[in-house]
């Protein structure tokens, strides 16, 4: 696909063309990062598609199928509707599929360069999106899982990592400001799509059709527009680029931070980087369990008091149900809300902490909290239980954020995308590791007649325990040794064999750290991004208000 797309418009995506001129603002670069991780963020907000999905035969409701009939018989039927268990492949897939095709492709990438990978990715995340479409319209759920779920697993791949490295070699000065404010783009997609799909479904239901097929194409235009701006709009810095006036620090001998760098093919096999692997994979394995079980849990931890009654969620009625139902879709909201400010705060403040120590943070504070929490619901503290989960999620999202930054750190910056890449598989396996292990202990302790109440205590002591291992992984992680940095000579090889000898389009390396002021250019590509990510904050602040009522 990437090589058809270079053949067809091989100046326009050729990496030596998106090497910046002089005078360009690097405050450019991440509004065109944030358009991207904006529309495929949209993966965190599939689940609302899933009730309409479930009686696109029906439409009214479900129609179910023959109990007799397999599952792949299901598969190819047409005349009664898929479950939800069916439908919720897409997501796993989604998960999956982004961190392979990250590790598959992120050497390519650093090669082609962001412009052409974010176009493929543009091509993949809307193209899957048409597939569907498709699935919809023929009531085919493979067309769906291959579509979204395979092509689409691609483009998410590929969108994500797409700026990594480009917004580390243009902010060296402050890396993890620079991935968490594109990474925040991803945990705000959802926020963003998801009520601006709820309200497409709407608009395009008919008797005959609950809007889905309409809606993802309508969401497929909408997305490609974004994400080819976006891609177009990136821009990578010359050789040695610094920003004017900024001195590296000098560093200690014992430095987390290396000026060196390490090939792609040396870094993964190195400790520090499996160990960093470790870190992620177990990071995220504590907070995804949590996301996707999180309204469920709030309804039967605090049951009837979510509404001011002391009843146990089992005796409450069915309208008493969906108040409580509407409580802890706040509660959701909020948790997204941290889940986005979490990239940005913690991945700014790891410039000043250092990363080493912000993982320290999360693992330790994440403990205590996660230890704590069991206590807290049997006290039915509502207003800790809630303040507690926010900050988990912020330090979820801040994970994510921060973790290229310390790659960076420790195999500098000529590799760190693809590098980043390969880390990502690590995303894929907690993807699997987190929701099982939350729900299975759960019907586990349900079919040993523990209480819905107490059905997590067990999780919560669980998941603090593998922060600790999380803890102990990032404390064992230590500089690369000397012996892995590329020698002179290799890089020299490594400068020949990619599209950086091309500097002709730069020819005054100075005269580029000279940036333009905030002109208009600036604010019209931040306003871009910041009036739909507003909105969605407005739309989640709306719903979370209903949890303090």
């Amino acid at each position: 696909m990437s090589a058809t797309l270079a053949a067809t418009a091989p100046g326009l995506l050729a990496r030596e063309r998106t090497i910046a001129k002089p005078g360009f603002n690097r405050w450019l670069v991440p509004p065109a990062a944030l358009a991207i991780h904006l529309c495929i963020g949209m993966a965190y907000g599939f689940s609302v598609f899933w009730l309409p999905l479930s009686r696109a035969v029906g439409i009214t409701s479900s129609v179910a199928c023959a109990k007799d009939m397999s599952f792949f018989a299901e598969i190819f039927a047409t005349s009664c509707d898929w479950k939800i268990s069916m439908l919720g492949w897409m997501y796993t897939l989604f998960f999956v599929f982004l961190g392979s095709s990250a590790a598959i492709w992120g050497g390519w990438l650093e090669k082609a360069g962001p412009r052409k990978a974010g176009v493929v990715s543009a091509v993949c995340w809307c193209g899957g999106l048409v597939i569907s479409a498709l699935g919809v319209k023929f009531h085919q759920i493979w067309m769906l899982w291959l579509g979204s779920g395979v092509i689409g697993g691609i483009g998410l791949g590929l969108g994500y990592i797409s700026p990594v490295s480009t917004l580390i070699k243009w902010f060296p000065d402050r890396r993890g400001m620079a991935t968490g404010m594109a990474i925040m783009g991803f945990g705000g997609g959802a926020m963003i799509g998801a009520p601006l799909a709820d309200k497409l479904m709407k608009y395009f239901a008919t008797p005959t059709s609950v809007g889905v097929m309409e809606t993802f194409l309508a969401l497929a235009a909408i997305y490609f527009v974004f994400m080819m701006a976006g891609a177009l709009g990136y821009r990578v810095p010359g050789e040695n680029w610094k920003p004017a006036g900024w001195t590296p620090p000098a560093q200690a001998n014992n430095s987390m931070i290396t000026d060196n760098h390490v090939h792609l093919d040396v870094a993964w096999k190195t400790r520090q980087f499996w160990l960093v692997w470790g870190v992620l994979c177990l990071n995220v394995t504590a907070g995804i369990g949590i996301i996707g079980m999180a309204s469920p849990m709030l309804q039967e931890v605090f049951g009837g008091k979510l509404i001011g009654i002391d009843v146990a969620f089992n005796d409450l009625s069915l309208a008493q149900k969906g108040q409580i139902a509407a409580v802890a879709a706040g509660f959701t909201g909020l948790l997204s809300l941290f889940n986005i400010g979490g990239r940005f705060f913690w991945a700014s403040l790891s410039d000043k902490l250092g990363r080493k120590l912000t993982y320290y943070t999360f693992f330790l504070l994440g403990f205590g909290l996660y230890a704590a929490i069991p206590s807290m619901a049997q006290a039915g503290s509502l207003a800790l239980f809630v303040a507690f989960f926010c900050i988990i999620l912020s330090m979820y999202g801040g994970g994510f954020a921060t973790v290229p930054a310390y790659l960076a750190d420790m195999f500098g910056t000529k590799f760190v995308g693809a590098i980043h890449g390969r880390l990502l598989t690590a995303w894929s396996a907690a993807g699997v590791f987190g929701p099982v292990l939350v729900n299975y202990i759960r019907e586990y302790q349900l079919d040993h007649g523990v209480a819905k109440a107490d059905a997590y205590t067990i999780t919560m002591y669980i998941l603090s325990g593998l922060l600790i291992v999380g803890f102990i992984c990032n404390w064992l992680v230590r500089p690369v040794a000397e012996e892995h940095h590329m020698s002179p000579e290799e890089m020299a090889e490594e400068k020949r064999n990619a599209d950086d000898t091309h500097q002709h389009f730069v020819q005054d390396v100075e005269a580029l750290a000279v940036e333009a002021g905030h002109s208009g250019k600036v604010l019209l590509a931040w306003a871009a991004v910041w009036i739909p990510l507003g909105w969605g904050i407005w739309m989640t602040a709306q719903k979370a208000v209903v949890l303090f009522k």
